[in-house]
């Protein structure tokens, strides 16, 4: 189904866009090309998908800076974060939280228990799950971690109102693409 805005609905498209590379583009440059407008979805820069990517690698790159004198990587450090906010956890609901299956999350897991910021323990309510805490080191390096939050935002060069707009939107696409993947995920028979 074509929503509003999308391809169906595009007709005569005239705009200007950026790459990421910062190239302008528009619909001169499109017809200068002989591309029909439908055809203009299919150009890199004009996927959502695409900049979103950029944008996080991006992030990940200023992340590794500043996340070295913590000695995390950026998954370590969502776990960190994640944990300092609940506690402890079952390794099923850290990942829940971090979107993210136990393939994935077992050898983060294990990596911060051998810095000994972290401790695994079978549950003594279920021995079939297994709980993740903190140690008195995981719980001391929040202390260092309250800077990255601000070294990040300001690495930005956007206003913290701009910031919680943009995180506020993208949890709504979030939702929104969630909804979408389960209305085409075909029902079980």
């Amino acid at each position: 189904m074509a929503r509003k805005g999308y391809p169906g609905h595009m007709k005569g498209l005239t705009s200007t866009s950026t790459t990421p590379s910062g190239t302008a583009t528009d619909a001169a440059t499109d017809a200068a090309v002989a591309v029909p407008p439908e055809e203009n979805w299919l150009r890199l820069d004009r996927q959502i998908c695409f900049s979103l990517h950029a944008a996080s690698r991006a992030f990940n790159g200023v992340y590794r800076v500043i996340l070295k004198d913590l000695g995390l990587t950026y998954p370590q450090y969502l776990v960190m974060l994640v944990l300092w906010e609940q506690g402890e956890l079952p390794v099923k609901k850290l990942g829940e939280h971090l979107r993210l299956d136990s393939g994935t999350l077992s050898p983060l897991l294990k990596r911060l228990e051998a810095a000994g910021l972290v401790r695994r323990e079978r549950s003594v309510r279920d021995e079939r799950s297994v709980d993740v805490r903190l140690t008195e080191e995981g719980v001391a390096l929040r202390s260092r971690a309250v800077e990255v939050p601000r070294r990040i935002g300001g690495a930005t060069g956007v206003d913290l109102d701009e910031l919680r707009d943009l995180r506020e939107r993208l949890d709504h696409l979030t939702s929104m693409l969630d909804s979408a993947a389960l209305e085409e995920t075909p029902a079980c028979e």
